[in-house]
């Protein structure tokens, strides 16, 4: 153990959980007493309730996402070391799915739209449902507590089209009505709480949290910053001036030249900048785009209101070359929001309930928050939709030619054995860039197309502290943190949804949400991306958790935080394979729809359909939905 460690609470008995050899087992022993009382009891009592064990994969807590287990074979698909395949009989079905998240779900539930009485098999390589649409749950001081282990908050670039509007709906959700009924946006504001920048003191040479972004002027909120004079002048001018930059040039003009160059370089070369202000706008970018203002286009960070762009006088609207969500954000402002406690894995619940209705009790949007899914209900003998976890997709074929095949067979592991399953149509709604090694039939030209879609890395961290009274004595709840490990800090949003209300007292237990995106900056956006994710897979928990707490004591020490103290449990949501790629103007050719990667990589291939955000090429739920109702109006084709 290092030196400070025990400082950190790193020998403290936290409610942990690791994987040894793909088996699941507590860090410290739940038999030998060292997890908190509150958990232990809260896990066992819940477990009781469903005749289950304390494995209710919401709670799970350590390595989450991507968890080991769920991804190893996979690995050994790629990288040709898997072993002959030599499964039993097959099962057969009207149609199997591969993939169980938003994509994989909705796509069974708009077949048994057009076919009522179709069987459908669901296989995913998790342990739970939901895909990136993952949720995370602690029971802390006698309530349970939700937060989002992937996917946020209904958004879009662009507003919800018919269909995905339409399968929100008939699942009973109003984000208009839940966002005005339900939000508490102003709740952190009203008790005097605002948004910092904490300056790390490897990057800038002392760490210091200064509070008040968008509160205060820019002078004034940098004045005690670890900043040279010339940077704290130069940021405020970037803020609260308007400036023409590019004079002499139309509104089109400007943006061609922005859509050639990265926001870092228009902030050089272009607004002049002390080159100290790059480090401090560095990770800005991160949350949209899982990489830093050097590989993002001036263009695309102009909709998201990033400084610098007041004086250019562009007109409002999209323009070429932007990218997927920029252009959506510039043309339209976007879709309307909302953020269900546990983010979009409440989506996933509610179409999970619908094919499976034993699985989750309940009737509405509002009580599936609360709600308890029934995990061995997912995969019962004899009902018309069965959801099978920890089954890991080795092969896929169609049964004959392409072209004459009336069936298609999926091949997977589950529990260490090979086992197949046969429907008259297979949607592969994972991870596209997985599809030529399921599908090494597929042609050469699809197959490049799919190995193109190079997925964002990104962790979602949860941890569960018992108190927020040093946020409170700093006066902050969100912050911003270039330089440092996670590169923002939040409490968890304020939501109030059927019987779930969020807290209220800093005495109380709550969530705290932290966010890395692990770039390399200097690298185009693909190869950053290979990059993080040989990162994550190579990064245990425990340097994860260090990182955690020395982050957290640095930033929120000085309110009085104390990691060995305060930390009640944590949760790495780490996400090898995140958000969908979307295409990047800064290192992407100029593509017809026809020529782009994701076009040619979904094309149906006999009885072979492809569904998952990666085929739209874009990193939103909706996009998820709509590429689902393509892939089942291309199986029903194939059919008739």
């Amino acid at each position: 153990m290092r030196a400070d460690d025990r400082r950190l609470g790193m020998d403290r008995p936290i409610a942990r959980r690791d994987f040894l050899n793909g088996v699941a087992i507590a860090a410290g022993a739940v038999g030998s007493g060292m997890l908190p009382r509150v958990m232990t009891e809260g896990l066992a009592n819940e477990a009781a309730a469903r005749g289950q064990h304390s494995d209710y994969p919401p709670r799970l807590t350590g390595l989450r996402g991507s968890h080991p287990g769920s991804f190893e074979l996979a690995h050994k698909l790629r990288d040709g070391d898997l072993a002959p395949l030599a499964p039993g009989p097959a099962e057969t079905y009207d149609l199997v799915i591969v993939g169980g998240g938003i994509s994989g779900l909705s796509a069974a539930y708009f077949y048994r739209e057009r076919k009522p009485s179709a069987r459908i098999l669901i296989l995913d390589n998790h342990d739970d449902f939901g895909g990136h649409a993952k949720r995370n749950e602690f029971e802390l001081g006698g309530r349970i507590e939700l937060i989002n282990g992937g996917t946020l908050e209904i958004d879009s670039p662009r507003p919800y089209g018919v269909v995905a509007a339409r399968l929100l709906h008939k699942l009973g959700v109003d984000p208009v009505r839940l966002d005005a009924a339900c939000a508490r946006h102003d709740f952190y504001g009203s008790i005097g709480l605002r948004r910092g920048i904490f300056f790390n003191r490897e990057t800038f040479g002392a760490d210091k949290l200064v509070v008040g972004v968008n509160a205060k002027p820019w002078s004034e909120l940098l004045a005690d910053a670890p900043l040279t004079p010339a940077v704290r002048v130069d940021i405020a001018r970037l803020y609260e001036t308007k400036i023409d930059y590019m004079p002499g040039l139309s509104s089109k003009e400007k943006k061609e030249r922005l859509a050639r160059m990265s926001y870092r370089d228009f902030l050089v070369n272009v607004a002049k900048v002390d080159p100290g202000v790059v480090p401090v706008l560095q990770a800005r970018t991160h949350g949209e785009w899982g990489v830093g203002i050097d590989a993002v286009s001036a263009l695309d960070a102009w909709p998201y209101g990033f400084p610098g762009f007041q004086g250019l006088g562009l007109e409002p609207g999209a323009a070429a070359h932007m990218g997927f969500s920029a252009s959506g954000y510039a043309a339209t402002g976007g879709s309307y929001k909302f953020h269900f406690p546990d983010g979009n894995a409440s989506i996933a619940r509610l179409l999970v309930r619908s094919l499976v209705p034993s699985s989750i009790p309940g009737r509405s949007a509002e009580d599936i928050v609360t709600a308890t899914a029934d995990y061995g209900e997912l995969d019962r003998t004899g009902e018309a939709v069965r959801i099978r976890l920890r089954s890991i997709a080795v092969s896929v074929r169609n049964v004959g030619e392409p072209g004459s095949a009336h069936e298609a067979e999926v091949i997977y592991s589950r529990h260490g054995s090979l086992a197949a399953a046969r429907g008259k149509a297979v949607v592969l709604a994972c991870w596209n860039m997985m599809i030529p090694y399921l599908c090494p039939d597929l042609p050469a030209p699809q197959k490049d197309a799919l190995h193109d879609l190079v997925k964002t890395p990104l962790v979602y961290t949860s941890v569960a502290i018992r108190n927020w009274r040093a946020f409170t004595a700093l006066g902050v709840h969100e912050i911003y943190a270039p330089g440092s490990y996670h590169s923002s800090i939040r409490l968890n949003q304020t939501v109030d949804i059927g019987a779930y209300a969020s807290v209220r007292s800093p005495d109380d237990p709550i969530l705290v949400h932290m966010m890395r995106a692990p770039c390399t900056p200097g690298l185009a956006e693909r190869a950053q991306h290979r990059v993080g994710r040989a990162e994550l897979l190579g990064t245990g928990f425990e340097v994860f958790e260090r990182n955690i707490r020395d982050q957290l004591v640095r930033t929120l020490g000085p309110g009085g935080f104390d990691p060995a103290a305060d930390i009640v449990a944590i949760t790495v949501n780490r996400w090898p394979h995140g958000y969908a790629y979307e295409y990047n103007p800064l290192f992407d050719p100029d593509w017809n729809e026809h020529e782009q990667p994701h076009v040619i990589g979904r094309a149906p291939f006999g009885r072979i359909t492809i569904a998952n955000s990666d085929s739209g090429a874009g990193a939103y739920t909706d996009c998820a939905i709509e590429q689902a109702h393509r892939a089942i109006e291309e199986v029903i084709a194939i059919m008739d």
